[in-house]
């Protein structure tokens, strides 16, 4: 039994091309109608046009129309209910589809929203799946969308310059929105929005120019960044500092096999608090506290003698196991 809208298609055009042929021949055989005369009327009596006989029809030929009527109408009906099933499947599948990810996305909380699904944001995207945060993109370009789905993770095909398409991404409960697309007006716009709709959301903005970049900073965005300048930076610190860059790109975040970077917040409850730094890098020899964050102020390299408070930051680079043991005492 055929499940399949679409193997149902196939089979009825099938069965509507079988009869038609079998039609003509009958035609030739029984009436002797030309090789064109025999399609034409095959073609009229099964679609039911109502021309009339092509010529006049004897007892046999008669009998032979009344049969192909029956099962011509029958195949032709069951063509046009095929039809209409796969357009109206075709329709169901979309609009469960858009159903299924409004769904996803309003079940998200603490999720990152990316405006732009070009190169740049691209990379953020795959940077924060790879290390289990969750997001939404939005992207206007249709031609995007198989790219996104191969991604896996919930989008919009919208405008993020459409203050509703910000609401239904969740930017009100969301951790932070990046504005990546390629124009420094857009990411403005973008900016605005979001900080009129969440007045505490933390936004990172891509800037291309100068002025963009500034523009960007007066629009209420957290970080600006310029992708240009950033890889011309770093281009040139290769050459001039290569050992250091080596080191950095070893120790970026999520990254490193050996050493990592990893920020963990002291939570209240946990057994670190009132603790002093250089007591918790005595108990992990493979690990140091490179900074820590209280309130607006961060301290590089903290004095040996600070004490771990509520909310404090702690920036931390060792090797995975100690990382892994120091998240653990913060989060007991």
């Amino acid at each position: 039994m055929l499940s399949s809208p679409s193997a149902r298609f196939i089979l009825s055009i099938a069965g509507v091309v079988l009869v038609i042929i079998a039609g003509m021949l009958g035609y030739i055989l029984i009436e002797g109608f030309s090789p064109l005369d025999a399609p034409y009327m095959s073609v009229i009596t099964i679609s039911t046009v109502g021309y009339g006989e092509v010529h006049r029809l004897d007892t046999a030929g008669r009998i032979f129309t009344m049969i192909l009527i029956v099962t011509g109408v029958g195949t032709f009906l069951y063509l046009l209910t095929s039809v209409g099933e796969l357009i109206l499947e075709g329709q169901l599948r979309e609009h469960l589809g858009a159903t299924a990810m409004q769904r996803r996305i309003h079940n998200l909380r603490d999720h990152v929203v990316i405006c732009g699904f070009g190169r740049f944001g691209r990379v953020v995207a795959e940077e924060l799946l790879t290390n289990s945060v969750p997001i939404v993109i939005i992207e206007p370009d249709s031609a995007k969308e198989s790219a996104l789905t191969r991604l896996g993770a919930p989008y919009l095909m919208a405008s993020a310059l459409d203050d509703t398409v910000l609401v239904e991404a969740g930017v009100a409960t969301a951790r932070a929105l990046v504005a990546a697309t390629g124009s420094d007006a857009d990411n403005v716009y973008i900016t605005l929005a979001a900080r009129e709709k969440n007045r505490t959301l933390p936004i990172h903005a891509r800037g291309e120019t100068e002025a963009g970049l500034r523009r960007l900073s007066q629009a209420g965005a957290d970080q600006v960044v310029s992708a240009y300048q950033r890889g011309g930076s770093r281009m040139a610190a290769m050459i001039l500092r290569p050992a250091v860059v080596d080191f950095l790109e070893l120790a970026t975040p999520g990254r490193g096999d050996e050493v990592d970077l990893e920020e963990i917040r002291a939570e209240p409850g946990s057994r670190i608090l009132g603790r002093k730094i250089g007591e918790i890098e005595r108990d992990s020899p493979r690990l140091r506290i490179v900074a820590l964050k209280r309130g607006d102020k961060t301290s590089l390299i903290p004095e040996a003698t600070t004490e771990v408070q509520p909310g404090d930051y702690l920036v931390a680079i060792g090797d995975r196991a100690s990382l892994s043991r120091l998240a653990e005492s913060v989060s007991a």
